[in-house]
């Protein structure tokens, strides 16, 4: 936050971040602050004074400050000399070392001389790739912020990539039974400075107001309660832009260019049946194809710039820079449904042709038309009306004058279960991470987000089924900005939903 260095008063809680060197302690700082701060750089004291960093402030003034603190060096050797005085930390604090000659003790006092001046609570990161019994500079440290007399909160940092839920728990437990003696510590917490969820540093908030007590307790719970309302308000706005970018999409429709009578359209249906409309989306190269093929692609380009416009979304609403990265997803392929033009002389004429061509396709006049393509049903054409009362039929029905292509509702699902797998890895993004880039998915967050939305799955039929016209005999559909506005209306309190239930399956409000 651009301004003045803040300064300690009445009205703050003093968080001093701690840890062995090169711990990361700079990187995990970036990720609270939601900003770039210090140095990071894989290299011992690369912190060499504490700084501090508002972190949080209340519309009436009180505020959460965070210091980052040089780290604890040669442990074993401080702890050692720090046992044979009578008052440790004074002599420490009286010791005069070299910066350069002896840089583990001098950044050591630093530290040391930070929380006991201004911390109300040490927040203490550990590296979680090593196991506590490998992390032998773990208990001299305890020893020396025990001796300071502050309440300590344990982070547990490189975790590894979230979603492994047992593992990770099993970790958190060897932790806090290895620093169950050091009675100082009162949480052990994971907070992955990589791959934290904005959940996570709730939980971490909560804690510490849990740990202050009077005054600073109130003062902590208000903070607390000012950061859930921000947070809140992003979860409200990603799922707004979520909405609108799918609601977009669902009502987007591509023309097919005409390209003569229906004997060239049985061909293009044909076509459809061949896969080559799938084909064309799935591979995205340039052939020319079918009229149907070309405006395929064009769908499939439309879907990819939105992913883009709602990821860059998304990342601004969470603090973060970078580029948006695009995807044809390849699980999309075939996924159009695509709305062919019946001429009704024509097919008078061709007569018993049409039931022969299209046999095995399904003609659903009620849902809005002949659909061909992704996903199709067996069945006939409704042979008692014979050629010509089909297309007399779908002309009524549908006042289909133009064809074309357009999202079926498989892949508007699928599409949304991407779409809250976006939001989750941009919520994970921790900001000493530098710029959001794409991650891989962990296997959990998929099983979360497909249970999650087939629970839905009959609120999502009543949503997608605001594409069809408006009453039977409507001459066409809606305009797409129209149709767009309909369906944001009805997805936005659907998605909020499934982005509460989906981070509280993941992260159940009991734990921690």
């Amino acid at each position: 936050m651009a301004g003045p260095m803040p300064q300690r008063a009445g009205d703050a809680i003093a968080l001093s971040l701690v840890s062995h060197t090169n711990a990361g302690k700079t990187t995990l700082a970036r990720t609270l602050l939601g900003r770039d701060v210090g140095t990071v750089r894989d290299a011992p004291h690369v912190t060499e004074f504490a700084d501090v960093f508002e972190m949080l402030r209340t519309e009436s003034g009180e505020a959460l400050l965070l210091w980052d603190t040089p780290g604890f060096g040669d442990s074993v050797r401080l702890a050692r000399r720090l046992r044979q005085s009578d008052n440790p930390i004074g002599w420490l604090l009286t010791q005069v070392w070299d910066r350069f000659r002896d840089r583990a003790l001098w950044a050591s006092q630093q530290a040391v001389r930070n929380v006991r001046d201004e911390a109300d609570v040490v927040l203490y990161l550990v590296n979680a790739s090593e196991s506590p019994q490998a992390a032998a500079y773990v208990a001299p440290e305890m020893e020396v912020l025990r001796w300071i007399g502050k309440p300590v909160v344990v982070l547990l940092n490189q975790l590894g990539a979230p979603g492994n839920t047992p593992a990770e728990e099993a970790d958190v437990q060897r932790w806090r039974t290895h620093l169950a003696p050091h009675a100082q510590v009162r949480a052990v917490l994971p907070l992955d400075a990589f791959a934290r969820c904005w959940v996570q540093e709730g939980v971490l908030l909560r804690t510490l107001a849990g740990v202050l007590e009077g005054p600073a307790r109130a003062r902590m719970q208000r903070l607390e309660a000012a950061w859930r309302a921000r947070r809140e308000a992003t979860l409200e706005a990603s799922a707004a832009a979520l909405a609108a970018s799918l609601a977009r999409t669902a009502a987007q429709r591509v023309d097919v260019a005409d390209a003569g009578g229906l004997g060239e359209r049985l061909k293009r249906a044909g076509e459809v049946l061949a896969g080559t409309i799938g084909q064309a989306v799935g591979a995205g190269n340039a052939r020319s194809g079918s009229p149907a093929d070309a405006a395929s692609r064009e769908l499939a380009e439309r879907w990819d710039a939105e992913v883009r416009a709602s990821t860059h979304e998304l990342m601004s609403l969470h603090g973060l820079g970078g580029e948006a990265h695009g995807e044809i997803l390849q699980q999309l392929a075939g996924r159009t449904e695509v709305k062919l033009r019946l001429d009704e002389g024509r097919a008078a004429v061709w007569g018993g042709m049409v039931t022969g061509a299209l046999a095995g396709l399904k003609a659903d006049l009620a849902s809005g038309g002949l659909t061909l393509g992704g996903g199709l049903l067996a069945g006939g054409l409704l042979g008692a009306l014979g050629a010509a009362g089909v297309a007399r039929g779908v002309n009524l029905v549908r006042g289909t004058q133009q064809s074309w292509v357009a999202w079926n509702t498989q892949a508007l699902g699928q599409m949304l279960e991407a779409t809250l797998l976006r939001y989750l890895a941009v919520a994970h993004f921790g900001r000493g991470r530098g710029d959001w880039r794409p991650t891989e998915t962990p296997s959990r967050w998929a099983e979360v987000v497909a249970e999650a939305v087939r629970a839905q799955g009959a609120a999502l039929q009543d949503v997608w089924a605001l594409r069809a016209p408006a009453r039977p005999g409507a001459p066409g559909t809606a305009a797409p900005e129209a149709m767009a506005e309909g369906l944001q209306a009805a997805l936005q309190p659907l998605v909020h939903a499934l982005l509460r239930e989906v981070l509280e399956r993941l992260y159940p409000p009991s734990a921690g």
